[in-house]
């Protein structure tokens, strides 16, 4: 699907090329594992610990492939969690929002849940009304994962491996998706997804991270001043399924191409109470580039996004609720940034392609990078 440049970022190589032998490893850098709780077949969940020389640390677990904390500091130095997080793994197993959590086979929405492969018509799981959202109910995020840490010459990391079944969710075909996390000195959070199939099937995947720079459970996220590399963003109907257009976003609700903060503009989206919108990346898909970068006024702390996808979906969390509360965030109090294929890409020729075919391999890379002002 993508044609990679020749020329990555150590950190790009590794995730992409994680069976490279290095031949030095870093002693200042771990990764501990402890039990997080059984799932209903008793099936033991682990939570990865990932440590970097300065003490700054992500965790992750085998449960949805899913991301749990990202400890960094702030301009003070004081360290917090800036990710929403559940402490115990029964949430996770039941409904909740994606917190964290490895989104497929198809992230965002497919329109009517329809779509043709080779002129044979598939129907996926109708489970956002008369749509598709997310994978299904079977999804990625509600499947237990194979993971394996590894340490390289510059991250530590943990590559999760999931095997779903032809017919899963609707979807053709039995595909392997490899997730791989990494993290360094830097304070740079390495997300990587490779996949291959034995038939022709439609794939999107995403991390769904919900994030506040402040700390998790701080408060409103809308004084987070963003700044979006993108010049347009797909046209949606009612139900958020693209039309097919791209809309320029000069001067529109949409523009983040000047920081700005999330807040200023939010109350000229009544529908939809708040940002849900895909807005396609500046630059060549396939290669890593940067896709935003927030800044929250009141820690100092920055977050940066390069990505290889085409586009990425800005999510305020405006349905967040009460139950929620536990993970740190109710509405508002979290944005999500998602990089991606265009959703309902399958219903569209002229968007990039999300068609894998047998012999092929997706690749894409997201890297957050954690710094302060």
């Amino acid at each position: 699907m993508l044609n990679l440049p020749v020329q990555w970022s150590v950190l790009t190589i590794a995730l992409l090329a994680p069976n490279l032998t290095i031949a030095k490893a870093l002693p200042t850098m771990k990764i501990e594992t402890s039990p997080f709780g059984k799932t209903a077949d008793d099936r033991e969940v682990t939570r990865f610990t990932l440590t970097n020389s300065h003490g700054n640390h992500v965790s992750v677990m085998n449960w949805g492939a899913t991301l749990l904390e990202v400890n960094v500091p702030d301009s003070q130095g004081k360290v917090e969690n800036v990710n929403l997080a559940f402490a115990e793994l029964a949430p996770y197993l039941s409904g909740h929002p994606y917190f964290g959590s490895t989104v497929g086979r198809f992230c965002n929405r497919i329109g009517q849940g329809k779509f043709t492969i080779d002129g044979t018509d598939y129907q996926v799981t109708l489970n956002l009304g008369k749509h598709h959202l997310h994978g299904g109910n079977k999804n990625f995020t509600y499947q237990f994962w194979e993971g394996e840490s590894y340490q390289s010459e510059d991250a530590v990391g943990v590559r999760f491996q999931l095997t779903s079944p032809d017919g899963q969710e609707g979807f053709p075909g039995t595909v392997n998706v490899t997730v791989d996390y990494s993290w360094n000195d830097k304070n740079e959070l390495g997300i990587a997804f490779t996949a291959t199939t034995d038939a022709p099937t439609h794939l999107n995947l995403t991390n769904h991270s919900y994030w506040n720079l402040a700390g998790a459970g701080s408060g409103t996220a809308l004084n987070h001043v963003a700044m979006i590399q993108a010049d347009e963003a797909l046209d949606v109907d009612q139900d958020l399924i693209p039309t097919g257009k791209l809309n320029k976003l000069d001067g529109s609700v949409l523009d983040f191409r000047k920081p700005t903060a999330l807040g200023d503009r939010i109350d000229q989206l009544p529908a939809t109470k708040g940002y849900d919108h895909c807005l396609v990346v500046r630059g060549e898909a396939g290669h890593l580039r940067l896709a935003a970068r927030v800044v929250d006024p009141s820690s100092g702390r920055t977050l940066e996004v390069e990505t290889t996808q085409p586009a990425i979906q800005l999510y305020t969390a405006n349905h967040l609720t009460g139950d929620e509360h536990s993970a740190g965030a109710g509405g508002h109090e979290a944005f999500c940034l998602e990089t991606q294929h265009y959703p309902d890409a399958p219903n569209h020729a002229s968007f990039p392609s999300t068609l894998l075919r047998p012999g092929q391999t997706l690749r894409e890379v997201t890297v957050h990078r954690f710094g302060v002002e």
